[in-house]
């Protein structure tokens, strides 16, 4: 664990309650089938963060910062900085009301307490973390919660001794079973998450300092991608494998009690509680990255200090976290907010992941270190790819294919 950084806040952020949510759809609605979709996720991830963790590195600047500064014509900086403002700000506030939800859910389906109970207790605990202002103190707290997820998905995982094979065949035989398309943009969106370029290249800046040289920091920091994102991978992967494996083809309401009724026969007694923890960790580290961000996002878009003791920095995380905990505990419906908040992220990452592209090409800001030819062609790839779905699940919606 000593090895994880920033990463380690990139993978909080996109395991939260979305992603158990969607991957448990996307296992228990389609078996194996969409894990390719999961496997584009992950590569994708890792090629957008090294990106932005670039950008923060060699820069000094967040994607928020750059956007702000990057375009000849004012009127596009302002449009970006909006754009910022307005998709990445507001956009978390809803988003955070999924996480909080969603991690309040796991707690009341192994106790007699409603959600909306839990909902405040658990924006309390994101807001007494976030309040202590120490980058280094909710790194650690959130690594903790990680390894109690981890150990909760993978063990459960590897419990039910899935079907290998199968798990080989969706990885490498891509297919869109019928009616699946916005479950697969749902899972591109809840691990591709665009609020994290932005707090991921805000937080590379406080890991490693400005005086350390810029190549030493890069290598060090790929090293923490791919350990982050890696594991953040394995526990998706497990979260589909166990619910392919367990309900694959059931026609049950889908609630956190359903999941962990349906996972008694494989883990016993123990299966609720193995769930609820592990909802409560992903819910509580996202309902913690998700304010962070959009206060990195927006304080960058707005040109004000990217300082977790700032009045206006705080004042950013406490509107978001008030806004998310406020619709949890008024009773928001956490699998209806979850999956909508996913499908979102599905349809703004390729505008955010253009900006990004044209920011790591801009030469006054990164010198030898803009995207080469490689770089771009893989971003490329990613934008098309995740731009074609989006367009395909519009036109299917309207009946046109």
């Amino acid at each position: 664990m000593k090895r994880f950084g920033p990463g380690l806040l990139v993978m909080a952020a996109f395991i939260g309650p979305g992603t158990v949510t969607t991957a448990s759809k996307a296992g228990a609605n389609y078996g194996y089938t969409l894990m390719w979709a999961l496997a584009f996720s992950i590569i994708a991830t890792l090629i957008l963060q090294e990106m932005a963790s670039r950008l923060g590195l060699v820069a000094r600047k967040n994607l928020a910062q750059a956007l702000r500064t990057s375009f000849q014509l004012p009127a596009f900086n302002i449009a970006a900085s909006i754009m910022v403002i307005v998709a990445i700000g507001f956009g978390n506030a809803a988003y955070e009301s999924g996480n909080i939800a969603g991690a309040a859910m796991g707690l009341a389906a192994i106790t007699t307490l409603p959600i909306n109970v839990w909902a405040l207790v658990v924006g309390l605990s994101a807001f007494s973390i976030l309040a202590i202002g120490k980058y280094a103190l909710i790194e650690k707290g959130l690594m903790l919660m990680v390894v109690i997820m981890s150990f909760v998905f993978i063990v459960t995982a590897l419990v039910i001794q899935p079907d290998v094979g199968s798990i080989f065949r969706g990885l490498t035989q891509p297919s869109i079973p019928t009616g699946s398309m916005l479950t697969v943009i749902a899972l591109i969106g809840t691990t591709v998450v665009p609020y994290n370029l932005f707090l991921h290249s805000s937080t590379v800046q406080e890991k490693w300092p400005a005086d350390m040289p810029a190549a030493e920091a890069l290598k060090e920091s790929r090293k923490d991608n791919a350990y982050a994102i890696g594991l953040g991978g394995l526990i998706t992967l497990a979260i589909v494998t166990t619910a392919a494996t367990a309900f694959y083809g059931s026609d049950s309401e889908f609630t956190a009690a359903t999941i962990s009724q349906q996972l008694e026969p494989l883990l016993g007694s123990y299966a609720k509680y193995f769930f609820a923890i592990g909802l409560l960790a992903a819910g509580l580290t996202s309902a913690i990255a998700s304010p962070l961000a959009a206060a990195y996002a927006v304080s960058g878009a707005m040109g004000w200090p990217l300082d977790l003791s700032n009045r206006r920095f705080k004042s950013i995380w406490a509107l978001v976290l008030l806004s998310g905990t406020t619709a949890a505990a008024l009773g928001t419906s956490p699998i209806s907010a979850i999956l909508f908040a996913q499908a979102a992220n599905g349809f703004l990452l390729p505008v955010v992941a253009v900006f990004l592209l044209i920011v790591m090409n801009k030469n006054n800001l990164l010198g030898s270190y803009t995207n080469n030819l490689l770089a771009n062609l893989l971003g490329i790839a990613v934008v098309l790819t995740v731009s074609g779905l989006g367009v395909f699940r519009v036109l299917t919606a309207f009946n046109i294919l």
